[in-house]
């Protein structure tokens, strides 16, 4: 599914919902937060939040913290009563909810049996790599690994058509290396230097973890790497992945060997278990023209190391603490910067949300969300929906032959809210005592639910998320905005704040996703979710132009002393921003508040409704994250969320009295303006 998320944006979101857990009388807009030595017009986040930065550094389990981690917060303690309580009951029927549930906690809580484990529990998967012996049999065993759910070299599963969303059809993807993305083999900066020198540093250490001599580990390490740098400079970057044309190559059985020589795909689908399909979206064919090419240039001993390592390594969190200590310590902290590791119940309650999510997440629902929430949510979400519409209608750069296909596929948006309305079935899933077991029975379980779509009408009601977690998405395959339970809530929304707050927080969260459907990639598809281009040519080229505005404004932000934001990669994310922001601001304007000048803590109500804009976006980050999220993260620092998209708008300018002589002002011609 092609999801587009918004973290932290996410945030600020949604939570517009009655939590039985919300702390109603929580400062829903604390003026002590406010940093009056910063000019609002020299930074306005500086100022709306200065004193929360000052006064909440980030905890050594954390890379970064704001109001979207206090959520979270908030979240892990409803979580953590919920498996408890599931764990002590020793009682629950095998095969129910609870029995699942509390077994997968408390096997994830055994850290004595999990230590004494070792590695052991993946001794039947190096068996078979020892014993691979010519190329049939390595597609076999990676295509094995995947049905697994431990599957690497490539990406793989099933997804409705991007040209005829109503069939599932089988998708393949570029994969396989071991850090974040391709660009971390090739920039030469200090800091990504310093990254991959220890990334090169911990692929041996691996290798002597799993009880090679430090010699060959060395060698093993190397071949290795070397091998992962063929795989990057075969990849697309994140910025020509963003454009859905590139990636969507269709082909059948019988002319896809034409384009990857090498490589077998009767023998791939074999190993993957697909059946009665002879056709698949291979998102980067250039990849999989390498891989043909490796499997008989990369010596067989290579590739049974390569396996090996990215076994241990994707596995290593659950193993004993020899190898989740090592993995920590190169991925969280020398990559991210992050101290200590989060406590075990934490990550063993990340881990059960990932696997028998829905299982977990109907406990939740039933304890925290109420159909008043639901209902509350659907009437704002429609309040936004139609002022959405009035500015469609009115903007001056659009032909009315595509105004009226936007407001077509605006009104059939799909509204997904707190929790799916048909539970997945985990019948066939036994869960036991063994943690590792657990995880890999799981993973298998949801890989045989995903090839059972094949052959099947599309099923709309399915989720990308869970009911628990804190975000939210745009699903433009479904022409869909979806806001999971685990984000409706304080402190992004409260009943007894005033609408400028509301609508400043949620208003603009919600606006954000809906703008997802018109931003560089959502604009490509239209409202049956089919990736087509339903845009004259001159207003195409005018979208472009605008948006383009918006590009060159980030590009030319600049975090972390020299690193610039990618303008392109965070295009999506920056659009929505904007976007949403602006009609929340429309939609506040028509409420009895937003008619009105009376000050509220000495704050107008455009004030208020800028300044929960900002606290949204309260955070700080460290250096190693931020780094780290410049170079994969489509979404653009927490600051410049909440610089950048007011800069645009002249409400702003007016309620803080900003002159051509602050830091943030933009002359009126170079302000941005899409949506």
């Amino acid at each position: 599914m092609n999801l587009r998320k918004i973290t932290l944006a996410s945030a600020a979101l949604l939570a517009m919902v009655s939590f039985k857990t919300s702390a109603q009388d929580y400062p829903v807009l604390d003026p002590s937060n406010i940093d009056h030595s910063v000019r609002p017009g020299d930074n306005f986040f500086k100022y709306a939040n200065g004193n929360w930065l000052k006064n909440n550094p980030i905890p050594a389990t954390e890379t970064r913290w704001g109001s979207f981690n206090e959520l979270q917060e908030n979240n892990y303690k409803a979580l953590h009563q919920l498996l408890d309580d599931a764990a002590k009951n020793r009682t629950a029927p095998k095969g129910s909810r609870d029995q699942k549930v509390g077994d997968f906690y408390r096997s994830g809580m055994d850290s004595v049996a999990i230590e004494k484990a070792g590695i052991t529990p993946l001794n039947g998967v190096f068996s078979r790599i020892d014993n691979i012996k010519n190329i049939n049999e390595l597609i076999a065993e990676i295509g094995k690994e995947h049905t697994e759910g431990i599957g690497t070299l490539y990406g793989f599963g099933v997804s409705p058509d991007d040209k005829n969303v109503s069939r599932e059809i089988v998708q393949f993807g570029q994969a396989g290396i071991g850090l974040p993305d391709r660009d971390y083999y090739f920039n030469t900066d200090a800091r990504t230097t310093k990254i991959r020198d220890a990334y090169k540093e911990y692929i041996p250490q691996m290798f002597m973890l799993m009880g090679e001599p430090e010699a060959e580990a060395k060698k093993d390490g190397k071949d290795v790497y070397d091998f992962e740098v063929k795989l990057a400079t075969a990849s697309m970057t994140r910025v020509e992945r963003r454009d859905p044309y590139k990636t969507y190559n269709k082909y059948s059985l019988q002319n896809v060997n034409e384009v990857t020589p090498g490589l077998d795909w009767k023998k791939v689908f074999a190993s993957l278990e697909i059946k009665n399909e002879d056709t698949m979206l291979i998102g980067m064919p250039v990849f999989f023209k390498a891989v043909a090419v490796e499997l008989t240039a990369t010596p067989m001993n290579t590739w049974k190391k390569y396996l090996k390592f990215h076994l241990v390594n994707g596995m290593a969190p659950f193993l004993s603490s020899k190898f989740d200590q090592a993995r920590f310590d190169f991925y969280s902290t020398k990559m991210r910067g992050q101290k200590e590791q989060k406590p075990r119940w934490k990550r063993v309650l990340s881990v059960v949300d990932g696997s028998v999510g829905e299982l977990l997440g109907q406990m939740y629902v039933e304890k925290y969300f109420t159909p008043e929430a639901k209902k509350r949510m659907q009437e704002l979400v429609n309040n936004l929906q139609e002022t959405y519409a009035d500015r469609i209608k009115n903007l001056e750069w659009m032909s009315d032959e595509t105004k009226k296909i936007a407001l077509v596929k605006l009104g059939t948006f799909v509204k997904k809210i707190g929790y799916t309305d048909k539970w997945k079935d985990y019948s066939k899933l036994t869960i036991g005592n063994v943690y590792v077991t657990n995880i890999m029975a799981s993973a298998k379980f949801e890989y045989d639910y995903d090839m059972s779509k094949l052959g099947h009408p599309v099923d709309r009601t399915v989720w990308g998320m869970t009911p628990p977690t804190v975000n939210a998405y745009y699903n433009p395959g479904f022409n869909e905005i979806v806001f999971p339970a685990g984000i409706l809530q304080f402190p992004f929304f409260n009943f007894k704040a005033d609408d400028a707050v509301n609508y400043g927080g949620i208003g603009a969260v919600i606006g954000h996703e809906m703008t997802h459907g018109f931003d560089d990639e959502g604009r490509l598809y239209d409202a049956s979710g089919n990736l087509t281009n339903w845009w004259t040519p001159a207003d195409s080229a005018k979208f472009e132009e605008r948006a383009g505005v918006v590009v060159k404004q980030f590009n030319n932000s600049v975090v972390l002393d020299t690193v610039h934001v990618n303008g392109k990669l965070t295009e999506g994310e920056n659009l929505a921003d904007l976007g949403g922001l602006s009609i929340a601001y429309q939609a506040f304007k028509k409420t009895k508040e937003g008619h009105s000048d009376e000050k509220i803590d000495g704050f107008t109500p455009d004030q208020r409704f800028f300044l929960s804009w900002a606290q949204v976006w309260r955070a700080n980050t460290r250096d190693q994250e931020m780094a780290s999220r410049i170079m994969t993260d489509p979404h653009s620092p927490s600051e410049l969320r909440c610089n950048v998209p007011i800069s645009n708008m002249e409400a702003w300018y007016k309620a803080f009295n900003i002159q051509p002589t602050d830091k943030m002002y933009r002359p009126a011609d170079e302000r941005a303006k899409v949506w």
